[in-house]
């Protein structure tokens, strides 16, 4: 960590304190898939530090591809793609250490124990499980109770979060 910052340095905002840099940019970003069907038609997209947005659209019109291009998800065609001037295909990992997505289903199951959701969406960034789990335990013990790490969701946690993730978007 540098300053703060979990990507080693590597993260131009956290080392500059600051900087004109774009949050994303998306210069000529495209995808075809082997059938021949073009999902995404060369896009361009810059959005500010700072700034709040979303992609809008009728189905079929690339809004997933492109988050899932953002993320790693689907491979790009064509075009590059930088967060914080950090081009994902140079320095992915430093990249995704300054994405964050909600998503609009739910990506985790409600059979886990919350420990579990937990330590899962750590791997997904990279963090080693053993470092996740005294993470998220030093964590439980100032959020909840600690026997409720281990404790499934309830459906009204469930139903809770999904109202709040409506909201927010």
């Amino acid at each position: 960590m540098v300053d703060g910052a979990p990507c080693a340095g590597r993260c131009p905002q956290y080392v500059q304190g600051g900087s004109d840099l774009k949050a994303l940019e998306l210069k000529g970003l495209g995808k075809t898939y082997a059938t021949g069907r073009v999902a995404l038609g060369g896009i361009d997209l810059s959005v500010e530090d700072g700034d709040f947005f979303a992609l809008l659209g009728p189905n079929g019109a690339g809004k997933s591809t492109t988050i899932g291009i953002i993320t790693s998800l689907v491979r790009k065609s064509t075009g590059t793609v930088k967060v914080y001037g950090i081009d994902i295909d140079e320095d992915f990992e430093a990249a995704k250490a300054q994405l964050g997505v909600v998503p609009q289903e739910f990506n985790f199951s409600m059979f886990e124990s919350v420990l579990e959701i937990v330590l899962n969406q750590a791997g997904f960034y990279g963090l080693p499980r053993q470092q996740a789990l005294v993470g998220s335990s030093r964590m439980s013990r100032r959020w909840f109770m600690p026997r409720n790490a281990c404790g499934r969701l309830s459906s009204g946690t469930i139903a809770m979060s999904a109202r709040a993730t409506s909201r927010a978007a």
